[in-house]
């Protein structure tokens, strides 16, 4: 059964990484070097540090000021199964 989960805090970390904090308790850190590799038009400001660090939540899940958006179920499967995932700290 897939579990609805939606991201309820974000930050973004140096060298492209980003803290994400799920509704199910659990929270990690995942790099979007792999992301920007793969590049695109809406991609490309996200390589600028500071664009990327102006990352917020919106209805659940991160986005960016030109509506770049990461879908938030994907992205806790990814790091579940990366092992990036842990229960957030109290």
């Amino acid at each position: 059964m897939i579990q609805l989960v939606k991201v309820v805090a974000v930050r973004a970390l140096e060298r492209h990484h980003l803290w994400v904090r799920f509704s199910d308790g659990t929270e990690g850190v995942r790099p979007f070097t792999d992301i920007l590799d793969e590049g695109g038009l809406m991609v490309e400001p996200l390589r600028d540090p500071a664009f990327f660090a102006r990352v917020f939540v919106e209805m659940g899940v991160p986005t960016w000021p030109n509506g770049f958006a990461v879908d938030a179920l994907a992205l806790h499967q990814e790091m579940a199964l990366a092992g990036q995932l842990s229960p957030a700290a109290a």
